[in-house]
């Protein structure tokens, strides 16, 4: 007789993908009851009935800002996918895939994501000159307002009096969502639909539109789209989230690094995707190394769990 015990089977992918989404819901509810807490705490309750004064530009109210900004990251997108791994008893470095990084794969990612610069700006520029149809104008109106707005509040974030604002600016807008969003996006959601579709390129682009989706900026959604696929190629491929993590945190911290730059050099930030910053030659450039780099990468990984294997 055989006394060994089995290995713990996972509940279905339908049941982890909902339970994922419950815990979300209920990390939406905590992380904005806590952020009203945190503001009243602050600004007294006087903000409840003007909450408008967070968005007003004044630096008094970029605290609240930021730390609404932080507890949304760990609520909504970190603490759902954790919890799911405990619900299933599981350890998370297993869970998941936290494989020890490489140095020579994360020299490959961070030149990916260095090269694709050119060709994801004119995606980004293409995407912002989109019109819809005359008689979508009422839609696209709305989702110009949206877009606006989440503009308005992004450039609110990235204001930087000091280096102590840079660096805190990359701890919240660089590394935190950087380490939730993989955790929420390529970690629960996309391991869930390899797992109900057994097909990795198909949860790949569908995580990855969820991913763009949840931000409601439409006239950001195709290269937020195509960078969340590439994240999750990158986890596919490496089998670990520290580097579709670390690829997710160039993105973000070069997004905050020109932010600086264009303060320092007094350019207003509602420039910074408006304009091109490189020749349009570049992007055909760009593209050319990203596919080479992306085809580097797989190989390699490939290459390197085969040995791993043997």
């Amino acid at each position: 007789m055989n006394f060994t015990p089995g290995v713990r089977e996972e509940k279905s992918a339908y049941s982890q993908l909902l339970i994922l989404a419950c815990y979300a819901l209920a990390g939406t509810i905590t992380g904005s009851v806590l952020s009203v807490a945190v503001l009243v705490l602050l600004y007294g309750t006087d903000i409840l009935s003007n909450n408008a004064l967070l968005f007003s530009g004044d630096p008094a109210y970029l605290t609240g800002l930021r730390i609404s900004q932080a507890l949304t990251s760990v609520f909504l997108f970190l603490m759902p996918p954790i919890l799911l791994a405990i619900t299933e008893k599981a350890r998370i470095v297993k869970f998941y895939g936290f494989k020890k990084p490489r140095l020579s794969i994360l020299l490959t990612v961070f030149l990916l994501m260095i090269c694709s610069l050119p060709v994801m700006e004119w995606v980004t520029l293409v995407n912002q000159q989109m019109v819809l149809p005359g008689f979508l104008k009422s839609v696209e109106d709305w989702m110009r307002a949206k877009e606006d707005a989440a503009m308005n509040m992004t450039i609110l974030l990235l204001r930087i009096r000091g280096f102590g604002e840079f660096l805190i600016n990359i701890l919240i807008i660089a590394l935190l969502p950087a380490i939730a969003e993989e955790f929420l996006f390529r970690g629960g959601i996309q391991r869930g639909f390899t797992r109900m579709f057994n097909n990795p390129h198909v949860a790949i682009w569908l995580a990855a539109f969820i991913f763009s989706a949840i931000h409601v900026q439409f006239f950001g959604f195709f290269p937020r789209m195509f960078l969340g696929a590439a994240f999750g190629y990158i986890y596919l491929w490496t089998g670990s989230l520290w580097y579709a993590m670390f690829a997710h945190f160039l993105n973000n911290a070069y997004a905050v690094c020109q932010a600086w730059y264009l303060q320092a050099h007094h350019i207003p930030l509602e420039q910074a995707d408006n304009s091109a910053y490189f020749p349009w030659y570049a992007s055909i450039i760009s593209l050319i190394l990203s596919i080479f780099l992306f085809k580097y990468l797989k190989d390699k990984t490939t290459e390197s769990n085969g040995k791993q294997l043997g």
